[in-house]
């Protein structure tokens, strides 16, 4: 969703906060803007451009901006269309300036009375509301930092704020609710992000803002106050990816280098949380074996990538665990009234940690009578993090490509760990563990044989280049692996994919099979492969064109529209894990073929950090 770039410094920040708005691109956004207090003539300057940032800074090449406070930012239009005028920075009277991530739902009635009183809007947006209402206490004499708490006191709904004020240059404001909102902190200078990726270039100290907080940050301090005006205290801490997470390298593609990047992540997620044979359930935090020795059934939240990972854990959760577990959307879950099973552990899932839905469905979780809760996320300071009991974090690095990768092989493992966890204490047999366990260090190596299919995969991704429309098939814990797989198909090459369980072809997808429609299948070597082969075989019938990627030892043969990859045998359980791997490759060969942007696709957006 929509970036936020700040700083204050004693250099010249423009080139700063450009930069920031470049490592925010993966965010999804249509525009782009700078505003820049201008040190000798005491004006403050503002650039905004719609589309990519690279018209911004061709605007800006041409036209410098320069200063020592400023704020930047992308956006990702809410109110009012993408075009230049609805792009942030958004000023009152050259004086106050505003970037915002979030939704003001209460900016109507405010936008009213602010025209009543003869102020002139600029623009369509939310956020426009928010720079007059700060002009209007200033120059009624309040002090910068009471007018923003006054006007954030009227605000209803999510924002990260970064406010500047020309009668203020040193000082930058910042506000949080709902959005996540971070400082970098420097050696006589200080920046504000809704990212530490946009800051990495400057620093990897990191102050992470709580909710209803609002900061002061000036070059030499950084002052935290909480929603009651009242000083906190906040420990500065260091950001943990590396900073060259963000470089393409040899590769043309963020998501191809994600992908490639799986059987590291695979690693990381493993180390320090698994010993020979056992999962450490230190690793989810302090008081997780006092709660885990309660739980009696599981509720699992998340949304697009994540909620595919959680349906996968039911199947893990029920077979191997033995105890109920139910997933949902989160956008569905939070607008009902679910009724929680006795000692049951909330399980939210989201890559950022800040996914607005599943943030709000922890929320009114809390308030439901769950046992406790615990998160599976990459982002250790994020909201979901924080305000859940036990987290276990998926340390995939920064996920730059809009479609989710490697957050999505990192999060079964971790759903895995969970799995065996929670096992331990409801039968699972300590060999079964042990056995699992021992996979699960070997899994690494697997993937990586995965990748070396690559070519082949390229190959017959050719086959799709004039294809419009696409069906995914499996069974089992693979039917999620097929969801998974045509959402990344639809999502970077623009193909219509639909995923079902390949028992329902009969009750009605068969009725769209023909030549025109390839069918991709997912047949792993367990108990329901013949009776896929037996969907095969109607797929067949009708004249469709199978793609399989099957297990090594699984008798089948190419040929008569019949195409088919050999998958290295893994433990059923890691089937899941194993599978998505091809899928993603598959997709994204196509997506290459078919000339769209695979990093950045139409209409999406990586971080969905408002409804």
């Amino acid at each position: 969703m929509c970036g936020i770039v700040g700083a204050i410094a004693q250099r010249n920040v423009a080139a700063i906060l450009l930069e920031g708005l470049r490592r925010l691109e993966y965010r999804g956004y249509d525009s782009a803007g700078m505003a820049v207090l201008d040190n000798g003539t005491g004006q403050l300057g503002c650039t905004r451009r719609s589309g990519k940032v690279a018209e911004l800074a061709a605007a800006l090449e041409a036209a410098p901006l320069n200063g020592t406070l400023g704020i930047a930012h992308t956006r990702w239009a809410t109110h009012g269309k993408p075009e230049e005028r609805n792009a942030h920075p958004h000023l009152a009277s050259g004086r106050v300036a505003v970037v915002h991530n979030g939704i003001i739902e209460n900016f109507e009635p405010l936008r009213r009375a602010l025209e009543a009183k003869g102020v002139r809007f600029a623009s369509d947006t939310d956020t426009e509301v928010i720079a007059h209402l700060v002009y209007e206490k200033l120059e009624e004499g309040q002090s910068f930092p009471q007018a923003v708490r006054d006007t954030i006191a009227q605000l209803d709904g999510a924002y990260a704020l970064a406010i500047l004020d020309r009668e203020n240059p040193e000082r930058l404001m910042a506000a949080r609710m709902g959005s996540p909102l971070v400082i970098g902190v420097g050696i006589g200078e200080n920046f504000i992000a809704s990212d530490p990726l946009a800051l990495l270039q400057v620093t990897d100290q990191f102050i992470y803002l709580d909710e209803g907080e609002l900061a002061e940050v000036e070059r030499e301090q950084v002052q935290v106050f909480d929603r009651n005006g009242q000083p906190v205290s906040h420990s500065v801490q260091r950001f943990e990816h590396g900073h060259d997470a963000a470089d393409k390298g040899e590769y043309r593609h963020y998501m191809l280098k994600e992908i490639y990047e799986q059987p590291a992540v695979v690693n990381a997620v493993l180390e320090g949380r698994i010993g020979r044979e056992r999962v450490f359930e230190a690793a989810f935090g302090a008081g997780a074996e006092a709660i885990f020795d309660r739980v009696q059934a599981v509720q699992i939240i998340a949304c697009g990538t994540s909620y595919h990972a959680g349906m996968v854990a039911k199947y893990w959760i029920e077979e191997l665990v033995g105890i109920p577990c139910q997933v949902e959307v989160a956008s569905e879950y939070r607008y009902r009234k679910p009724v929680a099973l006795p000692n049951s552990l909330f399980l939210t899932i989201s890559q950022s940690g800040e996914t607005a839905d599943t943030l709000a469905a922890l929320r009114e979780a809390k308030q439901n009578g769950f046992l406790a809760c615990l998160t599976i996320c990459n982002v250790p300071g994020s909201s979901l993090v924080r305000e859940s009991d036990l987290a276990l974090m998926t340390n995939a690095g920064p996920e730059i490509g809009v479609a989710s990768t490697k957050a999505f092989t990192s999060q079964l493992v971790a759903l895995l760990l969970t799995t065996l966890a929670l096992g331990r204490r409801h039968g699972l047999a300590p060999e079964l563990e042990a056995e699992l366990v021992r996979e699960l260090h070997g899994l690494s190596a697997l993937l990586e044989q995965v990748l070396g299919m690559d070519e082949a995969i390229q190959t017959l991704s050719q086959r799709f280049a004039e294809k419009h429309h696409s069906l995914f098939l499996g069974r089992g814990a693979m039917y999620p692996v097929a969801m998974e797989g045509a959402l990344k198909l639809k999502e970077i090459s623009y193909i219509h994919a639909e995923a079902y369980p390949a028992g329902e072809l009969k009750h009605g997808p068969l009725a769209l099979v023909d030549k025109e429609m390839p069918v991709i299948v997912v047949a792993p070597h367990n108990n329901l492969l013949e009776k896929l082969k037996a969907n095969m075989q109607e797929v067949q019938a009708r004249g469709g064109e199978l793609y399989v990627f099957a297990d090594a030892k699984a008798q089948m043969e190419s040929g008569n529209g019949f195409y088919k990859l050999d998958l290295p045998h893994t433990h059923r359980v890691l089937e899941p894990i194993l599978y998505t791997i091809p899928l993603q490759l598959l997709s994204y060969h196509v997506a290459v073929l078919k000339g769209t942007d695979v990093d950045q696709p139409r209409n999406l957006a990586k971080s969905v950090t408002v409804e």
